[in-house]
């Protein structure tokens, strides 16, 4: 009897791990979960998804405070909107923040920019800022509420994410991991020509 049970849970075991490989082995971003090797965050791969104008969404409805208690929401930007979830310690973030700190002052007439701050307290944000000349305000999303409000975009431990929003406020284009500024400036400048 216990050789049939032992054989059972074993052969369970196999079936479950089979399932399980198969549900990450197409997602680079579950390959990741569990894995992450102390680095704390999952990496996107770079991916760009890009959203036909007349297939997107609802716009998407969020509001949160700034570090310096203004309160940001769909309601107070104004035309289209870079989104961008980082943390200071994030390497990805690190990366990116040159880049996203040029494409603000290039685009600043154009383009609404607001981060999204997923772990950091106000001390550790501002000090990220000002080492990336990091212009444009951030949201304190420690509490996970603003990162809830787009979870159909976001992944939420896939930190960076950069979404574009068009000017109606929905989803135009989404980069899972660290930007390429030239990959973003094209979306961008696709997303304002609208």
């Amino acid at each position: 009897m216990r050789n049939k049970t032992s054989r059972a849970l074993i052969g369970l075991a196999i079936v479950g791990a089979g399932l399980l490989t198969a549900c990450s082995g197409d997602d680079p971003l579950a390959a990741q979960a569990g894995n992450s090797e102390g680095k704390n965050y999952i990496a996107g791969d770079g991916s760009v998804m890009e959203i036909a104008e007349n297939e997107r969404g609802e716009p998407v409805e969020f509001s949160g405070e700034t570090f310096e208690g203004q309160t940001i929401n769909a309601d107070t930007l104004d035309g289209p909107t870079l989104v961008n979830f980082w943390y200071a310690s994030c390497a990805p973030c690190r990366v990116e923040a040159p880049h996203l700190a040029e494409l603000s002052t290039e685009f600043q007439d154009e383009v609404s920019f607001m981060g999204v701050n997923v772990r950091d307290g106000a001390e550790t944000a501002a000090a990220f800022e000002r080492s990336f000349d990091i212009e444009y305000p951030s949201i304190e999303g420690k509490d996970g509420q603003v990162l809830l409000e787009f979870a159909d975009y976001v992944p939420p431990q896939a930190v960076p994410t950069t979404l574009v929003l068009d000017d109606q406020g929905r989803v135009a284009a989404r980069i899972l991991g660290a930007v390429e500024q030239s990959t973003l400036k094209s979306l961008l400048t696709g997303v304002v020509n609208e």
